[in-house]
């Protein structure tokens, strides 16, 4: 029997402000992920990859778009503000085409009360104009400066619980459309 290729999953830190409570949700969860089996993660900060407005023959736009091409699955880590998400996480997903193209994302999203979720419904209209299969399951931080201790850790059960299921809804999707990509390009 054949060993199946790790899962590459390309986390992207979405939050690019001064001051951002985005390293704290994403460390937190990039630990989870690389912990769960069939996972090779990697980290994305949009803070760190200032993707230009003219995206034609960039060396950024053109680094992020072989990462996005090698990746198999994504998961966004996106901030809420004014009941929206972050403007640099838009200018991600616009900065490539193809590259997106029939690979599953997942959302982790914070911020008061809403704990993000606005912002995650929003994002799922997008991935899907872009052809992308957006897992059902997504974790939420409400009110995030309460939900993690100085050492950065959480004991919200409910995110912890739906870090693992939504890794579990990315892997299945990911082996299962990349078994399709291989055999027959997505037609789009």
């Amino acid at each position: 029997m054949t060993a199946i290729a790790p899962v590459r999953v390309e986390i992207i830190i979405g939050s690019t402000r001064v001051g951002r409570i985005a390293p704290v949700v994403a460390d937190w969860f990039v630990e989870r992920a690389r912990g769960y089996p069939g996972l090779d993660v990697g980290v994305i900060d949009l803070a760190e990859t200032p993707l230009p407005q003219d995206f034609a023959g960039s060396p950024i736009t053109e680094g992020f778009r072989e990462r996005i091409e090698r990746a198999d699955a994504f998961v966004a880590v996106t901030s809420e503000y004014n009941h929206g998400y972050p403007a640099a996480l838009k200018t991600a997903f616009d900065s490539v085409k193809h590259e997106w193209r029939s690979k599953p994302i997942g959302f982790v999203s914070y911020g008061g009360l809403s704990g993000g979720l606005r912002a995650t419904e929003q994002l799922r209209q997008v991935v899907a104009e872009l052809h992308m299969v957006s897992v059902r399951q997504s974790v939420s931080f409400h009110q995030v400066r309460k939900r993690f201790d100085v050492e950065g850790e959480t004991t919200d059960g409910a995110a912890i619980d739906s870090a693992d299921r939504m890794m579990a809804q990315l892997v299945w999707w990911a082996e299962s459309v990349r078994v399709q990509r291989a055999k027959d390009p997505y037609p789009g």
